[in-house]
């Protein structure tokens, strides 16, 4: 063990693998190869140790990772504690004692806190290109069904008339949010902690400006004691997932109730469908409903980080290990999730007029009624009241709004005319609303020029070296 000197007996066995982290650390490999480089720089620019000890080290730690790419060296958990000494140790067999110059100035507290904050940053690039190719599909979708007509709901009770275009816009909105959460955690992240030893700092001369530039960080950390504890950028991280998966679960939801028989609405595509063991007309929305049960195992990811950190004094304590587990499996059960209602929503077919014929004379335009007896000088409240008793009339004859006489209108109040039974027609129902935020398709069709801009406007281009999907899909 490397940092066993002042021991004389070793780990036991089953404590080694019980404390063992290098079967998910393994993740931060390039992270870590990547931190050492800089530091060694790093202590060669400030003379601590010479250029050519420092390129000696730089050509060992390529190497390694160029090994482990290649396959021809995989650490072991029941050998190393983590992946820091793992690298470590395979340093000392590649370049011999110079190996043992890396650590200077350095604690593996702030190697293994700055690796992960690189990490993160990495997958928050990842997931905010993704939410943002799903915003792009779903406009795809959006601009051909502008007039596509569908009921809104509240309580899950037919509201009032909207168009399908419109539905998926609030969608859009919810995932502009994300972008705008995980931009926010991107910030709270973008801090270099490397420098800060274990909990104080050093008494070396160290350039943590020079680190921090050659890592790509924002800022350098200010506090050692706060730096080394502080976790919270990997909650805002799993809020921000459990929010984001929220967002798809609610979609994955309405996916499924679309696609039933009894809503016939949609088709979802047969790559992202599967069949039934026993009943062969089965087509099951799968993928939405697996979207949808795993938004429980991210808000258990949270949950697991925050009820871990509650207690801890500062500044590291050896629980800090189980934050990153958590963290990897929200971020890859979240990207898998976006990728499948990325597949969804492009192989998805609409039954376009569906609602059309049944939403004639529908009870859901009992409002825009009440706001026609408005413009005749009614108050609201009064409104209301009249076309409740419309409303009721049309129940006791079992007919719908629009199958009403004008007669029948009359006799519950005289201000009724023929200009009133137009209200109850769907064509053109959507284009009587006037105000900025609503279906109107017109209205609509400019939100739809104002998005393109703004996915436009907003490209994303994640790290050109980005691989930290890769390695969450090797490791589960």
């Amino acid at each position: 063990m490397l940092w066993g000197g002042r021991f004389k007996d070793k780990l036991n066995d089953n404590a080694m693998k019980f404390s063992s982290s290098l079967s998910f650390d393994i993740n931060l490999i390039n992270e870590d190869i990547q931190i050492s480089i800089a530091h060694a720089e790093m202590l060669s620019s400030v003379k601590i140790i010479s250029n050519e000890d420092s390129a000696k080290l730089l050509t060992g730690l390529n190497l390694i990772l160029k090994l482990y790419n290649s396959g021809e060296w995989k650490p072991s958990a029941n050998e190393f504690e983590d992946i820091h000494s793992a690298i470590e140790t395979k340093l000392f067999d590649l370049i011999g004692d110079t190996a043992g110059k890396l650590h200077t100035g350095r604690s593996r507290n702030d190697q293994v806190v700055t690796g992960f904050r690189l990490w993160t940053k990495k997958a928050i690039d990842n997931l905010t290109e993704h939410l943002a190719e799903f915003q792009k599909t779903l406009l795809e979708l959006i601009e051909k069904h502008t007039e596509t007509i569908m009921p809104g709901y509240t309580h899950l009770q037919r509201a009032q008339p909207i168009s399908f275009a419109f539905h998926l816009l609030a969608y859009l909105e919810m995932l502009e949010r994300d972008k705008k959460r995980l931009k926010f955690v991107l910030n709270e992240t973008d801090t270099s902690p490397l420098g800060c030893g274990a909990l104080a700092g050093s008494t070396l001369p160290l350039d943590r400006d020079l680190t921090t530039e050659k890592l790509g960080f924002a800022k350098t950390s200010s506090n050692a004691l706060d730096a080394i504890s502080d976790r919270d950028f990997v909650l805002d991280f799993l809020n921000a997932c459990n929010i984001g998966m929220m967002h798809i679960s609610r979609l994955a939801e309405e996916l499924i109730l679309w696609s039933t028989s009894e809503f016939h609405f949609i088709k979802l595509g047969d790559t992202f469908t599967t069949g039934s063991s026993l009943m062969p007309q089965k087509k099951n929305p799968d993928m939405a409903e697996l979207s949808r049960g795993k938004t429980g195992r991210v808000y258990g990811n949270y949950t697991s980080v925050a009820t871990m950190m509650k207690g801890l004094p500062l500044s590291y304590n050896r629980d800090m290990q189980e934050d990153k587990e958590p963290l990897f499996d929200s971020f890859k059960n979240y990207f898998q999730a976006l990728s499948m209602m990325i597949g969804m929503i492009s192989t998805l077919t609409i039954n376009k007029k569906r609602f059309d014929e049944e939403l004639e004379g529908d009870f859901l335009f009992a409002t825009e009624l009440a706001e026609w007896l408005v413009t005749k000088g009614v108050t609201f409240r009064d409104s209301h009241k009249i076309v409740g008793k419309v409303v009721k009339t049309a129940e006791d004859n079992n007919v719908k709004l629009h199958q009403l006489t004008l007669e029948q209108l009359k006799s519950i109040n005289t201000i009724f005319d023929k200009t009133a039974l137009e209200v109850f027609k769907v064509n053109g129902a959507l284009y009587r609303k006037k105000t900025f935020g609503s279906p109107n398709p017109d209205l609509v069709r400019k939100e739809i020029e104002r998005w393109k801009q703004v996915l436009k406007d907003r490209g994303y281009k994640a790290y050109p070296d980005n691989n930290c999907f890769r390695n969450i899909r090797e490791l589960h």
